[in-house]
């Protein structure tokens, strides 16, 4: 030891015992915490499972009800477990009391998880989508019903109504408008042909990603994949960072992203789900133009949906062919304080030029203002029907 370094330690005697003191006590109180953590933890399953044993109860009720001829707002044939209504009061009601520091978006989440799981011990739900697996539609039946739903990718918006009206599948999810491309008129169409109701709505942001594999050469790329709306969203910039790649317009997001498994000099662009499920690399987040950009996604099903307190009401109305057809449509409306918060037109198949409306307000069927309003329309038009009353969006 160096004469200089002893003089240090004659200088402060306790140095090397009061930092190993230091560091003793720091371990002392991390391990006292992680105590408390485990402590937390083990009563939290406890609760979660209590809660499921909960939903087990209902499930056995639901079914005695069906084999006693007793059934009320289930069919004489199969109890329903899945009510968006009681679901919404359930996720509105976490967020009002939550006291963070969790956000209250993703303390709801969690909630939503654990409410798939406990649905998934009364009755397994099968949801068809608008696929393949890894699309924006995939992510929005995800948010809606959780990870343990069984979901189920459909090639088209047809065949999701189809799969739904068989009784193949539960509920279907497909997308009904986009705030930057605007309405999806498919699914407006299915349900001029279908007698299938809305019974939820869930609102997705759509953050675009610009994806590539392990084996991708960035500096040689000559194509980017992506859905034509995806591509249309994100022209900006991909106008400033790849303006000589050949853009590809391919079915949809998530065919983009399987595409890269066998092309080392393509990109594709898509949503966090596509990424995760094909396995690829975020190279570039967010590259949608309007960082607001939002797409509205549909719940079909069959049953009616009971007021939750914050719904919406869908119509559709075949106008008689006369001019102020639609001024007469959205008079009652107005005289009984109904807010209408969209209206879309589509052709009124094979009727040559006919027109239905589509119209989207605020409210319950079962509110006095808005049945009132929904009755003064009646006679005025060809023929008027109510798609459904459901919760609006709670995620």
């Amino acid at each position: 030891m160096s004469e200089q370094s002893s003089e240090k330690n004659m200088d402060n005697p306790n140095q090397s015992t009061t930092g190993a003191s230091d560091t003793a006590n720091e371990k002392a109180f991390l391990d006292n915490i992680r105590e408390s953590i485990d402590a937390v933890d083990c009563e939290i399953q406890t609760l979660i499972n209590n809660r499921a044993k909960l939903a087990q109860q209902v499930a056995v009720v639901k079914k005695a009800h069906i084999a006693n001829n007793e059934a009320d707002d289930i069919d004489s044939k199969n109890p329903i477990f899945y009510r968006p209504e009681r679901e919404a009061q359930v996720l509105k009601a976490v967020m009002e009391r939550n006291a963070g520091p969790i956000a209250d978006e993703k303390m709801a989440r969690l909630f939503r998880e654990i409410m798939s799981v406990c649905l998934d011990l009364e009755a397994p739900q099968r949801i068809a989508f608008l696929g393949p697996t890894g699309t924006f539609t995939h992510a929005a039946s995800l948010k809606h019903f959780g990870k343990a739903a069984d979901t189920v990718p459909m090639n088209t918006i047809t065949d999701v109504f189809r799969e739904v009206e068989a009784g193949t599948a539960m509920y279907g999810v497909v997308p009904v408008e986009n705030s930057s491309e605007g309405v999806v008129n498919h699914t407006l169409d299915g349900f001029l042909s279908s007698t299938l109701k809305i019974i939820g709505e869930v609102e997705m942001p759509i953050h675009q990603n610009f994806l590539v594999s392990e084996h991708t050469k960035v500096d040689s790329l000559s194509r980017i994949y992506s859905h034509q709306q995806s591509l249309a969203q994100c022209r900006h910039w991909l106008d400033v960072n790849f303006p000589n790649v050949e853009r590809v317009s391919v079915s949809s997001n998530g065919e983009a992203a399987r595409r890269l498994k066998n092309e080392w000099h393509s990109a594709a662009i898509a949503g966090g789900v596509a990424a995760a499920e094909y396995g690829l690399h975020k190279l570039y987040e967010n590259i949608e133009d309007n960082p607001s950009n939002t797409t509205r996604f549909l719940i079909i099903g069959h049953e009616a949906v009971a007021p939750s307190g914050q719904d919406k009401t869908s119509i559709v109305v075949s106008a008689h062919d006369k001019a102020g057809a639609l001024i007469e449509i959205l008079k009652p409306m107005s005289y009984h304080g109904v807010s209408m918060t969209s209206i879309e037109t589509r052709p009124e198949r094979p009727n040559k030029w006919a027109y239905v409306f589509f119209i989207d307000m605020q409210g319950h069927i079962d509110d006095p203002n808005v049945s009132a309003a929904i009755s003064d329309i009646r006679p005025l038009v060809k023929d008027l029907r109510v798609l459904g009353s459901y919760p609006k969006a709670v995620l």
